[in-house]
């Protein structure tokens, strides 16, 4: 599913796991949606994403998460 959003943008969710999540995701954690500032890479394919709050999560590699990613025109 894609949608337009305000200023013309278009955001679509996926399902995002430690492979494919990427800077700029926008995933929602407790009501709150938390936007991917950073990505480390991690040990048997673990990942840890920085959220521009500053808080942390590490996910492993069998955790599969919906983001909402803003698609990129060619």
């Amino acid at each position: 599913m894609s949608d337009r959003v305000y200023g013309g943008a278009l955001v679509t969710s996926i399902e995002a796991t430690s492979t494919t999540v990427q800077r700029g995701d926008i995933i929602q954690l407790g009501g709150r949606a938390c936007r991917v500032r950073d990505l480390f890479q991690l040990p048997q394919g673990a990942k840890q994403l920085v959220f521009e709050s500053g808080e942390l999560l590490t996910i492993h590699t069998r955790t599969r998460l919906v983001v909402v990613r803003t698609l990129r025109r060619r």
